[in-house]
């Protein structure tokens, strides 16, 4: 039987590589996102037996203001300890995931500056949501950024020629990633830190055509713009329409009205 003590991947490749801590942060991330959607997705519903929404008086205290003290607590525990232990780090990791996940469920609020939980803007906090777990999910598989894999090469045998070259492609990588932001490919832009032939196809294909890149470039180019419009259309389309359904299975339909904005 597979065990830790006998040596398997988990032992292998998490504990070993002094990756427990992350894998502690992305497990409570993801147990903390799915319980507070359970809690909102209850209080929706106006489920009796649930409990509601916090307040102070007339305040409605959103969960975002729990998620940054965890995430202060933990992190400021984390600088006070002398030498954390790997058990200490991985205490310390939960509290600032389950942290993490409580702010990022509200990030549309942060950045809209008002409540959208449950309209089309909230669609943001689950999208903010799957970026954390990819990129945490990516590092516990084994990708590692390309800069710094260069950057372990060069510290382990530093020539002036090889920091040179590292200077080289970290501009290269750097232009190439915000160029496909710009484009508006934000997954094939942070996915493709990992994975470099991504963002080669990110920047040097057509831009969406409500990106930023499309509203600069092809103002007056019609002809691409309206290959950019038939390209989205045809393969971004079923792809966002996907994504939206498997959103709305784990955190509930965003399309509800204004009265539905205070849970």
């Amino acid at each position: 039987m597979w065990t830790l003590a006998q040596g398997g991947w988990f032992r292998r490749e998490i504990v070993d590589t002094g990756l427990l801590p992350l894998f502690v942060f992305l497990c409570s991330f993801i147990a903390g996102f799915g319980f507070i959607r359970l809690s909102v997705r209850m209080i929706r519903a106006q489920v009796r037996w649930w409990p509601g929404n916090i307040r102070h008086g007339g305040l409605h205290i959103h969960h975002v203001v729990f998620g940054v003290v965890f995430m202060v607590v933990s992190g400021v525990s984390l600088i006070l300890v002398n030498a954390p232990s790997d058990t200490e780090k991985s205490v310390l990791a939960g509290v600032f995931g389950v942290g993490a996940a409580l702010v990022l469920d509200e990030f549309a609020l942060i950045l809209h500056l008002r409540d959208v939980y449950w309209t089309e803007a909230g669609r943001t906090s689950v999208d903010a949501v799957f970026v954390a777990v990819a990129l945490c999910g990516l590092v516990l598989l084994g990708f590692r950024p390309f800069a710094l894999i260069d950057l372990a090469a060069y510290q382990a045998d530093p020539t002036a020629g090889k920091a040179v070259l590292l200077a080289a492609y970290l501009v290269l990588q750097l232009g190439l990633a915000v160029v496909t932001l710009l484009k508006g490919k934000v997954w094939t832009g942070l996915v493709g830190l990992f994975v470099f032939p991504l963002l080669l196809i990110g920047a040097f294909r057509l831009s969406r055509p409500e990106a930023p890149w499309a509203r600069w470039r092809y103002r007056n180019k019609p002809k691409r713009l309206a290959r950019a419009v038939r390209r989205d259309e045809r393969w971004r389309h079923p792809v966002i329409s996907a994504k939206i359904k498997f959103q709305e299975f784990l955190s509930g339909r965003h399309d509800l009205p204004d009265k539905w904005r205070d849970r």
